[in-house]
């Protein structure tokens, strides 16, 4: 059912909105506050996005779509390895520049990751340079995706408030990569 001129309407703003107050606080940026900039009722936030995640979400869908994007093009390199630690790479830097990003993969073992959208579509996206990496001897066949976005989110997190997050999520991130790597 599509939805009306006016609910179309409040769901740009409010999007637009959220995606500036993220910007500037961060996956806990407050739902009132993007409602009152918005210039509806904090109701009518959370009748287009009932949970924080669902807002985070939509707020990083073009993020995860470009990382989609980037993933098929790494897809045709010549190194399997390359490619998946480019794009992981890639990752690794959009959630340390995008405040929000890490909290919207984030999710606990718990969880059904395939309810997290952003996780399921970036899962998907990699899921090929996996295959190709791990059958090309480049990464132990024992790693998923699950577990690089795991990485990801963690040292983005975990980096968040570095006087220099983005140089110390890269030197986490080559850390990682020896851990990955299979040992010869």
């Amino acid at each position: 059912m599509a939805q009306r001129a006016d609910a179309q309407r409040n769901y740009a703003r409010i999007l637009a909105v959220a995606e500036q107050e993220v910007a500037a606080h961060g996956p806990d940026a407050s739902l009132e506050q993007i409602a009152r900039v918005a210039g509806v009722g904090s109701a009518t936030v959370r009748r287009h996005f009932p949970t924080r995640q669902a807002l985070l979400e939509a707020v990083s869908r073009e993020r995860i779509e470009a990382l989609r994007l980037r993933a098929e093009t790494l897809a045709g390199e010549n190194s399997s390895r390359d490619a998946l630690l480019k794009w992981l790479g890639e990752l690794v830097a959009y959630c340390v520049s995008a405040r929000g990003l890490a909290a919207a993969l984030a999710y606990d073992d718990s969880e059904d990751p395939t309810q997290n959208g952003c996780a399921a579509a970036l899962e998907e996206a990699a899921g090929d340079l996996l295959v190709r990496a791990a059958r090309d001897g480049a990464v132990t066949a024992d790693v998923t995706v699950a577990d690089l976005l795991s990485l990801a989110v963690g040292i983005a997190l975990v980096t968040q408030h570095s006087p220099e997050p983005a140089a110390r999520a890269d030197r986490l991130f080559q850390l990682v990569v020896a851990g990955v790597s299979p040992r010869g």
